[in-house]
């Protein structure tokens, strides 16, 4: 036989458990509209794609030989590329400057070559670590700057993609993982010794996530992260000093190399920022 007290608790967690479910309705909806009432701000992808897609847009021409860059950036120009091709039946080589931009060459349909057939490039478009007020970059966080400069270097001109974040007055203001220098792994301990006491700050060994042991290039080299003390240095002074070092192949300092740069904002809208003219001048 079913109690009265039996009956009377049973209705009381009923109503409890009503309460408690209202509550938790309650508490969502409110939730729910304060999401919806925050202003909108895109991703960093979303930013990327932005900044990829203008470059694509206002640069690339029919007939043209492009240098493909590397990095997540990369990805959405190497995209919007591809549908250029497809819809308006553009005729362009590429060039890459890493494997993965010779996948992302091969995956989306493009013409690949390369600079023993195609020497001399109309435009490369790359992404950046950092790049200051004087389109000074840091560039070679995914590991492949000889590659990024050699093409870079065999361009007529150079167009920089990325995300809001990458814009700052000065190199360090932003980008905390130093600038990479990529060396011969024999050389790497006293190279190390040597930036320290010429430049001052810390040298760390960049190691690989996937594998035991240091990061290895695609080239068979080690890269050093520098994290430089100093903001606002001569960087084209800095850049010569460290390549004149026995055992440096190529650091990511891009000085006097890029035009332009494209930012993808946070609002949806995209900057760009020239190279100064003081600097173009002299180029």
């Amino acid at each position: 036989m079913i109690t009265r007290s039996f009956v009377t608790k049973v209705n009381n967690n009923a109503q409890l458990f009503s309460c408690t479910f209202s509550s938790f309705q309650t508490t969502r909806t409110l939730s729910a509209s304060s999401r919806s009432s925050s202003p909108n701000k895109m991703s960093l992808e979303d930013a990327k794609k932005l900044a990829a897609f203008r470059a694509v847009d206002e640069h690339v021409t029919n007939n043209s030989i492009l240098g493909i860059g590397s990095g997540s950036t990369v990805v959405y120009a190497v995209q919007r590329l591809a549908e250029r091709v497809r819809n308006e039946n553009l005729k362009v080589i590429c060039i890459p400057t890493s494997f993965q931009a010779k996948q992302l060459i091969i995956e989306n349909k493009l013409v690949l070559s390369e600079l023993d057939v195609n020497p001399v490039l109309d435009l490369v478009i790359d992404g950046a670590d950092e790049v200051d007020k004087d389109m000074v970059l840091i560039k070679g966080g995914g590991g492949c700057l000889l590659q990024e400069k050699i093409v870079a270097s065999c361009a007529k001109k150079m167009i920089v993609i990325a995300d809001y974040t990458k814009d700052s007055q000065t190199l360090g203001d932003q980008y905390k993982k130093g600038i990479p220098i990529e060396v011969v792994p024999l050389a790497y301990v006293p190279i190390t010794k040597k930036i320290e006491k010429q430049f001052g700050g810390k040298i760390v060994l960049r190691m690989a996530k996937a594998k035991a042991g240091p990061c290895v290039t695609d080239n068979g080299n080690f890269i050093l992260d520098w994290h430089f003390e100093q903001k606002g240095q001569d960087w084209n002074e800095v850049n010569s000093r460290l390549l004149a070092i026995p055992g440096v192949v190529e650091t990511g300092l891009f000085v006097k190399m890029a035009e332009k740069a494209y930012f993808g904002q946070a609002d949806g809208s995209v900057s760009s920022k020239p190279l100064p003219k003081m600097v173009s001048d002299i180029l």
